[in-house]
């Protein structure tokens, strides 16, 4: 499991940092830190602090496999 957050869209709301600090910190006024892999007992708090960003700027990845990179060709 991970987490991409877009630090460019992150408004500094701190509602993932309520509803899991255990992932999320605001450093700061506006600096969010966060863990980019998280334990699965963190899982529902973390679903709640995706669900609840008012900007969208969290993205959870719950598999397991690991990322496929995909390469363009080009001409």
């Amino acid at each position: 499991m991970r987490l991409v957050v877009d630090l460019n869209r992150c408004q500094g709301f701190a509602q993932c940092a309520f509803l899991a600090p255990d992932v999320f910190t605001l450093h700061g006024e506006e600096a969010l830190l966060y863990t980019s892999r998280f334990d699965e007992a963190l899982r529902d708090q973390v679903e709640q602090a995706v669900a609840a960003c008012p900007v969208q700027a969290i993205l959870a990845d719950f598999s397991d496999e690991p990322t496929k990179v995909v390469e363009g060709r080009v001409g």
